[in-house]
């Protein structure tokens, strides 16, 4: 049996950490092993083991070839010694390394067992440049609606920095706590932390998933942070474009107050929408009139029904979007936020 001439290539590399054999940390690399034949009697090919993907040690330090690879006769993925000794296991019948579950200490491991990450590009190369839409518009304007149906239905990465800084603080360290006594003081968070927060998070989506679209929601809320983006990317970097959702207030206005019914929000009502607006106002139109004048805008009326709306986003994200993610159907979470089956009755509309 041969799992030659079937196979596309092997570009991934994997990340292993965090074991109680430190030995076996450290990045492995698509394995140039010799075809072999394995115990189950399979022929291996260039990067393969058993018919799936396997990988050696980046340092060549170890005595077996693959050092991480699949054993069709225990059903099971295994990470070896320096020795060639089998040290973990993860029996999982997979297609890749498991990554979201536990790994288990073999004969000649020690515990605790390795996390593994999968990453689509060389960690040890810089990251691709991501590919960068900024989405601005008013409260209530549907930019989480637009932004979660591009991110589930046409597989774009939706990043709000709200969420970005609230997951550093929950991780600790030493940005956490700068993060901590900016906000406690009740000062703005400076830009250079914001935007490499961005930066990293885009660098660590790309490397572990493959995927490079990014729809950054509410960047940049000012020009400052316009400022605080050129610093970190560079000024000679392209300025990405922006999708801005236009709305009138009556309409933004009525919707919060809708939303109010079921949100649970302390700032969704009228006096807090009008503070809102008037800060959006006084910071964020300049930001939008910049891109317009740069050629860099691209307006939405989002006033329109919300299928309306989404097929406009949809149209200007087609040119980065991958076909197989467009003509993928609608999940009933979609169908709801589009309106075109109604809320659950134990859900309220967030």
């Amino acid at each position: 049996m041969s799992d030659t001439n079937a196979n596309a290539p092997n570009t991934f590399f994997i990340e292993v950490s965090g074991s109680g054999l430190p030995e076996c940390d450290g990045l492995y690399v698509p394995s140039t092993a010799l075809p072999t034949e394995s115990e189950s009697g399979t022929l291996s090919s260039l990067g393969y083991w058993n018919g799936r993907m396997a990988w050696d040690r980046s340092d060549g330090k170890s005595e077996r070839s693959p050092a991480l690879s699949y054993s069709n006769s225990y059903s099971s993925w295994r990470i070896c010694r320096l020795d060639g000794h089998l040290a973990y296991d993860a029996t999982f019948d997979v297609d890749m390394p498991p990554t979201h579950r536990e790994w288990h200490v073999y004969k000649k491991g020690v515990a605790p067992a390795p996390k593994v990450v999968i990453h689509h590009y060389d960690p040890r190369q810089l990251c691709p440049a991501p590919n960068v839409l900024f989405v601005l518009g008013g409260p209530g304007a549907g930019k989480g609606t637009m932004c979660e149906l591009a991110e589930s239905q046409l597989g774009w990465t939706h990043l709000s920095m709200g969420d970005l800084l609230r997951a550093e603080q929950a991780k600790g360290g030493e940005t956490a706590a700068a993060i901590d006594q900016f906000i406690t003081a009740g000062q703005l968070v400076p830009n250079e932390i914001m935007v490499r927060l961005l930066k990293d998070s885009m660098a660590w989506m790309t490397r572990t998933t493959g995927k490079n679209n990014f729809l950054l929601d509410g960047f940049p809320r000012s020009l400052n942070n316009m400022e605080g983006w050129n610093e970190v990317f560079g000024r000679e970097a392209e300025l990405p474009k922006m999708l801005y959702f236009e709305c009138p207030y009556p309409v933004l206005e009525q919707r919060i107050l809708g939303r109010a019914k079921y949100s649970g929000r302390s700032d969704d009502n009228v006096e807090s929408m009008k503070s809102r607006f008037d800060t959006f106002k006084a910071q964020t139109l300049p930001t939008v009139e910049f891109f317009k004048g740069e050629g860099k805008c691209i307006v939405v009326d989002t006033s329109q029904d919300r299928q309306t709306v989404y097929a406009l986003v949809v149209e200007q994200l087609a040119e980065f979007t991958h076909e197989e993610e467009a003509a993928r159907p609608l999940t009933e979470r979609a169908e709801i936020l589009l309106g075109l089956r109604p809320w659950p009755q134990k859900e309220k509309q967030l």
